[in-house]
């Protein structure tokens, strides 16, 4: 039994902790930037392809982050570093613009007043059929329906048809930051 214990409980040293800690947090960042470079669409609208990509890289940085470690705590020690540094970031974006704009993206007007604005499309990777798909998901058929379709920061396309009224406010609201 003790032995057993002994086994289930086996742990990395301070060295080997750090370590694990410090390649976790180096992956998760390569990670966040490498999703974030892949587009706002690609993460909006997962297929089986994305589903693949999202555990074949778990697979392959698993070993990268625990430095052949297999222990219980080691484990735990990485885990630990992900769920504290998803934090930290979730913090850093909600108080900073900057970086939020940065990390997250702003949505982006892809048709207007009926007409496709191409070269924003072709940048955002969103095909004339994505576009068209999601005018019908609002019961629109035609390009001439639409007063504009937004591609929001989730990568859901937004469609505004022309026969909505449009409130227009002069008003700006900042977020309250706390202190």
């Amino acid at each position: 039994m003790a032995e057993w214990l002994k086994q289930v409980f086996d742990h990395p040293n301070l060295v080997g902790s750090l370590i694990i800690a410090a390649k976790t947090f180096v992956v998760y960042v390569f990670l966040i930037i490498g999703l974030r470079l892949l587009g706002k669409r690609e993460l909006g609208q997962m297929n089986i392809f994305d589903l693949v990509l999202i555990i074949v890289l778990g697979n392959a940085v698993q070993n990268a982050m625990m430095n052949n470690d297999n222990s219980l705590f080691g484990g735990l020690i990485s885990a630990t570093t992900l769920l504290v540094v998803n934090r930290i970031f979730n913090i850093v974006l909600h108080r900073s613009r900057h970086v939020e704009r940065a990390m997250v993206g702003e949505p982006m007007l892809i048709l207007n007043d009926g007409l496709p604005l191409q070269d924003r499309m072709k940048r955002e990777g969103i095909t004339h059929d994505q576009l068209m798909t999601a005018l019908r998901e609002h019961g629109l058929t035609r390009l001439d329906q639409v007063r504009m379709c937004v591609l929001e920061v989730d990568g859901s396309i937004s469609v505004v048809p022309t026969d909505t009224e449009t409130l227009k406010t002069r008003r700006h609201f900042k977020a309250i930051r706390m202190p």
